[in-house]
């Protein structure tokens, strides 16, 4: 399976700092799997980095934490079909005893370089 991220990336300013998203819709509706919860989370992101003028292809860094590493295929496969098309931003990944709510399986943050807008 391909990696989805870079090993590393140079990014040109300005950046922009996205808090950890997690997989709740906007009508309050959390995805049962972590498939699911990682599109929505990205849905979300999505969202939040076109209010900046922004998209996915502009993300630099993405940090990742899963509550369970036996989860890790998963939550790949569902990666790279969210992010663009060979865009592969630095990434980390952390596995996390919890997050804020149990049902959240899976939460990123992430660092986007929106250049001169």
């Amino acid at each position: 399976m391909a990696k989805p991220y870079s090993d590393a990336l140079v990014a040109p300013g300005p950046l922009l700092f996205l808090s950890g998203q997690l997989p709740m819709s906007p009508d309050g509706e959390v995805p049962g799997d972590v498939a699911g919860q990682t599109r929505q989370i990205f849905a979300n992101m999505e969202r939040l980095l076109a209010e900046h003028g922004a998209t996915l292809d502009d993300l630099v860094k993405l940090t990742y934490y899963l509550r369970h590493v036996t989860d890790l295929d998963e939550f790949r496969s569902a990666l790279l079909g969210c992010l663009p098309e060979g865009h592969r931003p630095a990434g980390t990944l952390v596995e996390v005893s919890g997050l804020v709510d149990p049902r959240y399986l899976v939460e990123v943050e992430g660092i986007a370089s929106v250049g001169e807008r």
